[in-house]
């Protein structure tokens, strides 16, 4: 009987499977066809056409693969320009599921009484993303939560889209080889199932307010473990309006968002080797203290990324090689990072683009993120000018560690270029490696994911 039980869930799953495939299949496989196509033809085409085209196709087939276009949009120079403009137009937002629906899915995680499990449940959700939906709910003793329902069939849509990313991947790197994206593609998934998993997320949670604690500009919520399951997590309701809603506030209110911002990406990294690496305008919101904004919430915990304490040490390695000239420290951090095969030529390209990123830590005085580069054009002369050089001097194999740590420098800079703050970044950075030592990361490290339950 339970091996027949197997075999059934195994043939829904392959069903499921089957089916995504056929729908990613009828929106994308024939603008990418158009796309390899052309390039085989010589032709020049349409790329700014071909994108909108995959665009409008991936926000018709919302799910998984629309969150790793966006994913991918933001990893510079991994995308043609004409492609990650469009791509990162998309907005994450799937069409909920009905109440009945609702009602069918919450039965199978916390059985048939659910309902009385709390003391209210609302029938709307307050948000409906790409992998699932979140309600506002009261518990039993009035407490405010956000309950964050997975939709079904997930696990088999991901891995469909996923193996859609390889082939999309694959006919990229057959025509591009400035930049071999193999180990890039591989860190996407690991990183995309770990999000299905939403006890493994509710363990970042729980990392998250330890890494935090005393961080009174940045609130975390608590898990509600008898009311979550493997695709149900409850969390506590964070009030708070949208971060874009404050673009316009006085100076220095921005400047304060700004600095949470920095201290709940680069505190957990610099002490921790912890980065949240999807810094998604929807993943916080800011709360009020005494009437005005005073801090950032932190809403969504899906996308973890845990870094070896080496790692962590290129990174500071890297820095203090950029600031005092030393390439000993520069060639140890790509070499730390995975990068292999490194001549004179490839690191002094590798450098445009990490003297891009750490500019702003490099300079000692109160400045924008972009310093006077407008926000269309932020990164985008630097990575042209490496993918340049690297088809001459190329290819580079991306390390899978590298990918979302620089997705979430770059999407950081983006949020500071939206609040249009001005800091001392060279100062706050300073303050987060203060002491720094990979002891100290290793020990730090062990004590939380072990308090976390994640070790």
């Amino acid at each position: 009987m339970a091996n027949r039980e197997t075999t059934d869930r195994e043939k829904n799953r392959f069903s499921a499977r089957a089916a995504r495939y056929a729908r990613v299949g009828a929106n994308v496989s024939g603008v990418a066809a158009r796309y390899a196509g052309r390039r085989m033809l010589g032709g020049a085409g349409n790329r700014a056409g071909e994108a909108t085209a995959l665009a409008s196709a991936l926000g018709r087939l919302k799910g998984p693969l629309m969150k790793v276009a966006q994913l991918m949009a933001t990893i510079p120079d991994l995308l043609p320009p004409e492609y990650a403009t469009e791509l990162q137009k998309l907005q994450s937002e799937a069409p909920p599921m009905g109440w009945a629906f609702v009602k069918r899915r919450m039965m199978a995680e916390l059985g048939a009484d659910w309902e009385k499990k709390f003391q209210s449940f609302e029938h709307q959700p307050a948000a409906a993303a790409s992998l699932g939906q979140v309600h506002r709910a009261r518990s039993l003793d009035g407490a405010q939560l956000a309950c964050k329902l997975q939709y079904p069939d997930m696990q088999s849509a991901v891995e469909a889209d996923l193996r859609q990313l390889e082939w999309l991947l694959a006919i990229r790197r057959r025509f591009d080889t400035a930049l071999d994206t193999s180990e890039i593609g591989k860190e996407i998934g690991a990183r995309v199932r770990e999000e299905l998993d939403y006890r493994r997320e509710a363990k970042h949670v729980a990392l998250y307010r330890e890494m935090l604690d005393g961080a009174d500009s940045v609130r975390v919520p608590c898990a509600w473990p008898e009311l979550s399951t493997g695709r149900l997590l409850t969390l506590d309701w964070l009030d708070g309006t949208k971060m874009l809603a404050h673009k316009h506030d006085p100076l220095a209110v921005r400047n304060r968002l700004a600095t949470a911002m920095f201290t709940a990406w680069w505190f957990p990294f610099s002490r921790f080797g912890v980065i949240h690496g999807d810094p998604h305008l929807g993943n916080y919101t800011v709360f009020e203290r005494d009437g005005q904004p005073g801090g950032i919430n932190l809403l969504d915990y899906g996308c973890i990324r845990i870094f070896a304490p080496k790692f962590v040490g290129g990174v500071v390695d890297l820095y203090h090689g950029l600031l005092h000239g030393k390439d000993d420290l520069i060639v140890n951090a790509y070499e730390t990072w995975g990068f292999r095969r490194l001549s004179r030529d490839v690191i002094e390209t590798l450098n445009i683009w990490a003297r891009f990123i750490y500019a702003p830590l490099l300079d000692d005085r109160v400045r924008s993120v972009a310093d006077g580069v407008a926000p269309g054009e932020y990164g985008r002369r630097e990575a042209f000018r490496v993918h340049q050089a690297l088809k001459q001097k190329g290819p580079v194999k991306v390390p899978r560690e590298f990918v979302f740590m620089d997705r979430a420098a770059i999407g950081l800079g983006a949020v500071f270029l939206h609040l249009g703050a001005e800091l001392n970044f060279y100062k706050l950075f300073n303050e987060a490696i203060e002491r720094f030592s990979m002891d100290r990361v290793e020990k730090r490290q062990t004590a939380a994911l072990k308090r976390a339950g994640l070790a």
